[in-house]
């Protein structure tokens, strides 16, 4: 059976959306500039059916990376996502940014360790095993100081994203030779790689529906900690 799926990621500042039918990419468009991707995200949907020759009705089912990521982004992506899946009635996937940007390097031998720049000194991590050109999760998906979670790696690895980037100094002085680096074009997740993980499960039946997709931010927002921090001092002042 073709299949013709539409996959957004909105994750990081690098957003992309991409086409494609089967395994056939029909197009793909990236932006990694500045401004917010509820700017751009939805004239660039019509902008890629425009070119491809589709319309919404002759897609089969949409793909969302789900996270870790900025949180704007990840509400932008997946708002956007859910709202084209039931005007259509058509199923939406989540996909993990990570397992997304892992999915960048589907021939490594080595285990690969994907990194996102989470900010406040800070990565999202997930390590992989890459089989059959798939990322199969080596552990949980965390957020984490860069300083904490090189110590719980065994080496040799295969680095890849902005956080293995903007860290890469910190990578070499902990693992050395046994630290190696994707080519930096590959750091940028790639909605084509969601469509691929999408498509993969779709193929393995699965049919989730639009109350089970759920965006996996890993980190609390700052909404909650901000929450959190006043409840803690209200239980602190009633005590005293």
């Amino acid at each position: 059976m073709t299949r013709t799926l539409l996959a957004i990621d909105t994750a990081t500042s690098a957003g992309s959306v991409a086409l494609c039918r089967d395994e056939t990419l029909l197009g793909e468009i990236l932006f990694n500039v500045r401004g917010t991707h509820s700017e751009r995200l939805m004239a660039t949907i019509r902008q890629l059916l425009a070119e491809t020759g589709l319309d919404l009705a002759q897609i089969d089912a949409f793909a969302v990376v789900r996270g870790p990521g900025s949180f704007t982004g990840l509400r932008v992506g997946m708002a956007s996502a859910q709202g084209l899946a039931l005007a259509t009635g058509r199923p939406v996937i989540g996909v993990s940014s990570l397992q997304a940007l892992a999915m960048n390097l589907g021939e490594a031998s080595l285990p690969v360790c994907a990194l996102l720049d989470a900010r406040k000194q800070e990565v999202y991590a997930g390590l992989f095993h890459m089989r059959r050109r798939l990322p199969l999760p080596l552990g949980p998906e965390q957020v984490v100081a860069p300083a904490r979670l090189l110590p719980r790696l065994e080496g040799p690895l295969l680095f890849v994203g902005e956080g293995a980037r903007v860290y890469r100094g910190l990578i070499e002085d902990h693992f050395g030779a046994q630290a190696h680096f994707a080519s930096w074009p590959l750091n940028l997740p790639r909605a084509s790689m969601a469509a691929a993980l999408a498509l993969e499960r779709l193929r393995l039946g699965e049919r989730p529906t639009l109350h089970e997709l759920k965006p996996a931010y890993i980190r609390a927002s700052e909404a909650e900690i901000s929450l959190n921090l006043k409840q803690v001092k209200k239980i602190s002042n009633a005590d005293s």
